[in-house]
């Protein structure tokens, strides 16, 4: 009795991931650090919340269109690397399957078997076959700038959004010391998410996020109190 058996592989969760997480992180460090710095240099509560929603909107726009480009530079190489190799396929189709065999030689297969394999597989899909194993192209790893655009807009205004939450809140006198301490625990919280999503060790992303937290928070927080101390 035939029995299927399907595999969940997390590196299928690597383009979503990487943005989602990147993006949630700056929010919550880049919006805290702004609310913080306006906090310490003395500005009243609504004008510390203007500067938070300010930093959230331009802050979202920005990570999309960085991601947007950056990503779209990714699928205009694949695109590139896939439109010469189907030039190649068309004007030398049996170089091509020697290039295919020759890499299956290299990862353990006999010269005999890995023509085969190429045979068969270029058979059914020559270009797809090429793209994965030749160019190191495939469905779970292929650009796709519209979808890393807006997981990284929505993570980053989520992330900004936590922060914000906590300005409506906290007390002025308090303000900046809640917002960070907050801040430092959501960081934490997004680093076990993350670690735990990728199915890696916690520890490690938590201390990395909660430290750079928490030395940007502490720069901004300088710079305003020797700006609000000027003025």
């Amino acid at each position: 009795m035939s029995r299927s058996h399907r595999e969940r592989h997390f590196i299928a969760r690597i383009g979503w991931l990487r943005a989602a997480v990147l993006g949630a992180n700056d929010g919550i460090v880049s919006t805290a650090s702004l609310v913080v710095g306006v906090a310490a240099a003395g500005a009243d509560q609504q004008a510390i919340l203007i500067a938070g929603v300010a930093g959230l909107v331009a802050g979202a726009m920005s990570m999309a269109a960085g991601e947007y480009v950056s990503v779209s530079s990714q699928a205009d190489a694949e695109n590139a690397d896939l439109a010469r190799e189907r030039i190649e396929l068309k004007t030398d189709i049996e170089f091509e399957k020697q290039e295919l065999a020759d890499i299956y030689v290299g990862r353990g297969l006999q010269p005999d078997l890995a023509r085969q394999v190429a045979e068969q597989l270029m058979a059914k899909d020559a270009l797809g076959a090429h793209a994965r194993d030749e160019l190191g192209i495939s469905d779970m790893t292929a650009a796709r700038p519209v979808q890393a655009a807006i997981a990284s807009a929505a993570a980053f205004a989520s992330g900004a959004a936590l922060p914000l939450f906590i300005v409506m809140l906290a007390p002025l006198p308090t303000l900046a010391l809640t917002v960070s301490a907050t801040a430092l625990v959501f960081l934490a919280l997004l680093g076990a998410l993350g670690a735990r999503a990728s199915r890696s060790k916690p520890w490690k992303a938590i201390v990395r996020v909660v430290f750079w937290g928490a030395v940007a928070m502490a720069a901004t927080a300088g710079v305003g109190a020797l700006f609000g101390a000027i003025v």
